[in-house]
């Protein structure tokens, strides 16, 4: 089913990291039809993007923006936000003026606004632009991407990136759409933590809990992480999805901002420890819903 009403005029366009959720975002772009070069720091990674969809890669950030009416980038922190968009190698020095920088990394609001005064001083455009829906929600095409921006260059972005997004929505100015990200997170976090507790309450008490989520699912409890981790938390798979070192990475941008803001996240603070105790089991690549095994540890 087609995502929009009118085709849409093939793009020259740049992605910029291609992890796991990067690399199917940059798929659908080349399916979509526009034209993408691609950069990532590990150049085999690059290649192998091309040798399954064609178009190009490039060595440098800066080589790949070159002649990109948008550029797209998803890494992994602050610190690589800006390695791959300032300096002489960024990609900012090969942007034309006018064209826009999209970034999908889950970074803080400070570097969002930090980049995209940066970028406005060289006649370009930056929209903050991080994304829910995990690695499935990139591979399908169905990502919710909350952006922070101009209006006018959301207005550019939009129609792009509804190729790999169900919905594209501009929150407010620079840095919006990281503070809505850290709202999502922190949303996230409480309700993985009450799912846990009460898989490991049903278990204690001796209930099936493949049948007991599948009834509770149908009335006021249901959530997505009811619907498509609770399975799988009661069979005790947990080596897929969102790691847990990428959300205490989340968590840790939610509670800086909260000290700077003056919120009070007593849960998710709380949360953030209980999700250090994972890693320290040796959980860091675990998916996020293993917040359970804290609660069953030793069980047999």
């Amino acid at each position: 089913m087609p995502k929009t009403c009118d085709p849409l005029p093939p793009q020259r366009v740049a992605f910029i990291g291609l992890g796991v959720m990067g690399y199917p975002m940059a798929g659908h772009l080349a399916k979509a039809g526009h034209a993408v070069t691609v950069y990532n720091r590990s150049a085999a990674k690059a290649a192998h993007w091309v040798a399954e969809h064609g178009h190009a890669s490039a060595a440098t950030p800066r080589l790949a923006a070159a002649g990109a009416a948008i550029v797209f980038a998803c890494v992994g922190n602050d610190d690589d936000l800006r390695s791959v968009t300032l300096g002489a190698d960024g990609a900012f020095a090969g942007m034309a003026p006018g064209a826009v920088f999209v970034d999908h990394t889950t970074a803080s609001a400070e570097v969002a606004r930090e980049l995209s005064a940066a970028a406005t001083a060289l006649g370009l455009q930056f929209i903050d632009a991080p994304v829910s829906g995990g690695n499935l929600g990139a591979i399908n095409g169905a990502l919710t991407v909350m952006c922070g921006g101009d209006g006018a260059a959301f207005a550019t972005v939009r129609p792009v990136a509804m190729a790999f997004a169900k919905a594209v929505t501009l929150i407010g100015a620079s840095g919006a759409g990281q503070l809505a990200k850290m709202v999502n997170q922190t949303a996230i976090a409480g309700v993985l933590q009450g799912l846990a507790e009460a898989i490991a309450f049903g278990q204690r008490a001796g209930l099936d809990m493949a049948i007991v989520l599948d009834v509770i699912g149908k009335g006021a409890a249901q959530s997505w992480q009811m619907d498509n981790r609770g399975p799988t938390m009661v069979k005790g798979e947990f080596d897929f999805g969102f790691a847990v070192d990428w959300m205490r990475k989340d968590l840790g941008l939610v509670l800086d901002e909260a000290r700077r803001n003056g919120a009070t996240l007593p849960v998710t603070a709380l949360v953030d420890q209980f999700y250090a105790d994972v890693q320290a089991a040796g959980g860091n690549r675990l998916d996020t819903s293993s917040l359970l095994t804290r609660l069953t540890r030793g069980e047999g």
